[in-house]
């Protein structure tokens, strides 16, 4: 990460906060900027001034400016506040790890708490966050200097809920007097959650004015700054006065949604094992191959669902949801995901907003239309598939080859062709081969369920699992195996092979400096595969084969020939047999006919579900040469100066740089910012599973039929503050300067304050016995991922040292495991 350029001809050491522009981050910092902003804006912020970077770099307070400025705003107590330049940013808060000092009074005592606050810059705390955080920029300090305030009330206030991310939502926390003890957590205060269309309920400290004056502020600071806002008030007998506005920088985003209409969506990456985002390219891709089947085979309405948020592919699941027949069975269906999905799912069907409607799933009549000519081919593959197994399995090893076989594209395609000729390859191209094994693959992955009500309750689920062990025709299994003879190869150079860096190895390998293992024959039928891989922007193993080196390392740790994976295979598929035989055998016993009907169902489930893997080989195969296209189109984009580095191809859509190609479009812009936004979503740990359009995440709300939770022998409950289970060891903490948290430890505190940062960087979880959701420590879990526990009372007594828990930051309960 890094900062804006700073504007050159900036001398200026000392500036009013109102005569701050936007230009101006790098000389007075994000919470300056965001000062000079609500002022411009018309609100009521404290008047002050900012010493500047410049003032910093100098190495010196510069006296006589500070001390003039102070006199202007009338001398009496200020308060000083850090304004590094990466503080109050889009992607990262910072909250509170740079220090702020009130109530200061005197010139001398300015002076000292100006140096400070610099001092505060290179702290442990800070420095970890930027380390964490990979900031590329050099991080430099300026210091708010404002009149103080007494007020009567102060309090945090977020524009959206920072805990179920409902941005209709706006959740303050307040307490008499100053604010400070609400942002460290040492104070619980009153809790607020205001909607737009309901009258605030007063309560506490804050009148109904107050609380309309607050979410009036939210909402215009909202609007103007485009995002959500974490918000610093105070109120005073004038009225009220904001102290800070920065972005929320834990919110997952809002869908791409227009309209008031509630809608839902469920992410479908993690079904490929895709939990970090999509480059846009590859997004982009994934898209237009959608786009294709939707145009060809009268789905669009099914295709149009797939929608990317974050970087992540979702798909809308409305009109399922609202479907007058499908909707009752759509909670069972989730099943396939985990209870956890299954209970969300049944939440939303009783919010009034998914009630039944009529909405398109599919068109029915174009789907007819166009499978009419494709119908005798159909119902061909199918009996073929029953009767003649074993040629439905050749015919799919055919269409493999044949995409191998597949001339690559020409390397001196003019810029303007490379797209759509990728287009082609990857809509139809890949459409038309996988045509042939859809139906046999639909037999096939059906018959276990069918199999299973043939042979009723003469079999158990766990002997109908064995007999699915082994797959034959599986391509991920014969890839895994060819790894294996590898291996074998490789043994003779064990230690070169087992104990060099994985990295080293590959960089070895592409210089043509490693033994003859037989690794270029296989790179040269796999290497078009990845982690991710259905991400065409994602490196591919014949470009950076260390992912393989280091899965060979692993087999060559091998000891026990029992683990080798040849023999786990064979042994497998010898169980396999035995069980089928077994089953069918008992079946026959009582049921024959329905028996001998069982064991042909499963012997053709285990001669065609191994195809399974077929079609995403298929899928991925083109998307190597594809990728060698692009890559070559970015070095021509870069050429010409519509990009700065070739690379930067992965950061713009196939769209853009087809417009790049034709008409010189720019995307340097663009792209950098991809870039940036494309980090920041890879550092992100949780993705929801279910999103709702105003940012709610189900799995964070509470359920409405749930009773009242209870504390007992195997359960403590505090109140939720950051999403997410974790199951760890406590370490129970109550000096962070001589503490230590291993790796998935739960670090429980009385309270955390900026201080205990650098802990939060190996915790699992965290428990406080005070707090609010809006105090720093559950902030800082949420940027980082892990689940939050507050207000648990006597935590630091109730739960000890190196005692297994499960935290679950969405209830707010500590679960206390069996000893």
């Amino acid at each position: 990460m890094s900062s804006t350029a700073p504007r050159d001809g900036d001398a200026a050491t000392v500036i009013p906060l109102g005569r701050i522009d936007a230009q101006m981050l790098d000389l007075v910092g994000g919470k300056a900027l965001g000062l000079a902003r609500m002022m411009a804006a018309g609100e009521r912020v404290p008047p002050g001034f900012c010493v500047t970077t410049r003032a910093h770099r100098s190495g010196g307070v510069p006296r006589e400016e500070v001390l003039a400025a102070y006199r202007e705003l009338g001398k009496g107590p200020v308060a000083v506040r850090s304004s590094a330049t990466a503080e109050d940013l889009p992607e990262a808060s910072f909250a509170g790890l740079q220090d702020t000092f009130l109530d200061v009074e005197g010139e001398e005592a300015l002076l000292e708490a100006i140096e400070r606050c610099w001092a505060s810059l290179h702290s442990d705390r800070a420095t970890a966050y930027r380390d964490d955080l990979e900031w590329e920029g050099e991080a430099q300090m300026a210091v708010v200097v404002q009149r103080m305030i007494a007020p009567r009330a102060a309090g945090v206030m977020f524009t959206a809920n920072p805990i179920t991310g409902t941005r209709g939502e706006i959740v303050i926390d307040a307490t008499a007097g100053l604010g400070d003890g609400i942002v460290d957590g040492s104070v619980e205060g009153d809790h607020y959650v205001l909607t737009d269309a309901e009258p605030p309920n007063a309560q506490g400290v804050l009148t109904v004015q107050d609380l309309t004056a607050l979410r009036a502020a939210g909402r215009r600071l909202e609007a103007d700054a485009g995002t959500p806002q974490d918000v610093e008030f105070a109120l005073d007998e004038e009225g009220l006065w904001l102290l800070q506005s920065r972005s929320i920088t834990t919110l997952f985003p809002l869908p791409p949604h227009e309209g008031e209409d509630l809608r839902a969506y469920m992410e479908v990456g993690h079904m490929q094992g895709f939990l970090a985002p999509f480059t846009p390219l590859g997004m982009s891709a994934l898209l237009d191959v959608a786009g294709w089947w939707g145009r060809r085979r009268g789905m669009k309405p099914y295709m149009d669902s797939m929608t990317p948020i974050g970087g992540r592919l979702f798909m809308d699941l409305t009109a399922v949801l609202r479907h007058p027949r499908l909707r009752e069975r759509t909670a069972a269906a989730m099943d396939i995901y985990g209870a956890d999905i299954r209970r969300d799912v049944e939440k939303l069907l009783e919010n009034p907003a998914f009630a039944p409607r009529d909405e398109k799933l599919v068109d029915v009549g174009a789907l007819v239309r166009e499978l009419g000519p494709l119908l005798p081919g159909l119902v061909l593959d199918a009996l073929t598939a029953v009767l003649a197994p074993t040629r439905t399995t050749r015919r799919a090893f055919e269409v493999l080859q044949s995409m191998y076989d597949r001339p690559p594209l020409p390397e001196d395609l003019p810029a303007a062709e490379r797209i759509p000729a990728i287009r082609t390859r990857l809509g139809p191209g890949i459409g038309r081969a996988m045509m042939p094994l859809i139906i046999p693959l639909i037999l096939g992955l059906s018959a276990r369920g069918i199999a299973e009500r043939l042979l009723g309750d003469t079999a158990t689920t766990e002997e109908i699992d064995a007999i699915g062990r082994s797959m034959p025709h599986n391509i991920t299994t014969i890839m895994d195996l060819e790894l294996w003879d590898i291996t074998l190869r490789a043994r003779e150079h064990g230690d070169l092979f087992r104990d060099t860096p994985p990295d080293r190895l590959a960089g070895r390998y592409l210089d043509g400096a490693l033994p003859e293992i037989g690794l270029g024959e296989f790179l040269s039928r796999f290497g078009y595969r990845s982690a991710q891989e259905i991400d065409l922007g994602r490196p591919r193993w014949s470009e950076d084969p260390a992912p393989v080196f280091a899965a060979l390392a692993g087999y060559l740790r091998l000891s026990d020939p029992q683990a080798a994976p040849d023999a786990r295979f064979a042994h497998g598929r010898e169980e396999a047999e035995r069980t089928l035989d077994r089953v069918v055998g008992r079946a026959a016993r009582t049921r024959p006919l329905r028996a001998l009907a069982a064991g042909l169902t499963l012997r053709r489930w285990r001669s065609l579900a191994g195809l399974r893997e077929m079609p995403k080989f298929l899928w991925v195969i083109p998307l190597l040469d594809c990728r060698r296209q692009l890559l070559r189109l970015g070095e021509q984009l870069q050429g010409e100066g519509s990009l700065e580095d070739a690379a930067d191809i992965v950061f713009v859509t196939l769209e853009e740089a087809q417009e790049a190609a034709e008409t010189g479009l720019d995307l340097r812009d663009r792209a950098r910012e991809r870039r940036a936004e494309h980090r920041r979503e890879s550092r992100r740990t949780q993705v929801p599973a279910l999103l709702l359009s105003d940012g709610t995440i189900p799995a964070d709300t509470p359920d409405p039929h749930a009773p009242p939770l209870e504390e007992n022998a195997h359960q403590l409950v505090g109140k939720p503050a950051a999403s997410g289970r974790a199951t760890g060891p406590v370490r129970v903490v109550t000096d962070p300067r001589t503490a230590a948290i291993e790796p998935g430890e739960i670090l429980v505190a009385a309270t955390t304050d900026p201080g205990w940062t650098p802990l939060f960087l190996t915790a699992a979880g965290l428990v406080t016995s005070t707090g609010t959701p809006v105090a720093h420590g559950p902030t800082v879990a949420r940027e980082y991922g892990i689940p939050a526990v507050i207000c648990l009372r006597g935590a630091t007594e109730r739960l000890r040292t190196g005692q297994i828990v499960t935290i679950d930051g969405s209830t707010g309960t500590v679960e206390l495991e069996e000893e």
